[in-house]
């Protein structure tokens, strides 16, 4: 895991949709991600990581 990734996952702890957005922009994974956040903090913050890092 490289310096950007290390920081994009921690930015996607505190704010999910931030951390998918510096990566994929307005995508799918960004969309998906502010509804999962909207809908429950934790299910975020999963989807984010598991985004980011795979």
């Amino acid at each position: 895991m490289g310096n950007e990734t290390f920081l994009e996952v921690i930015l996607a702890i505190f704010l999910p949709p931030v951390g998918v957005f510096l990566r994929y922009g307005f995508g799918a994974e960004f969309w998906i991600d502010l509804v999962l956040s909207f809908l429950g903090y934790i299910p975020g913050i999963i989807y984010a990581i598991y985004v980011l890092v795979v």
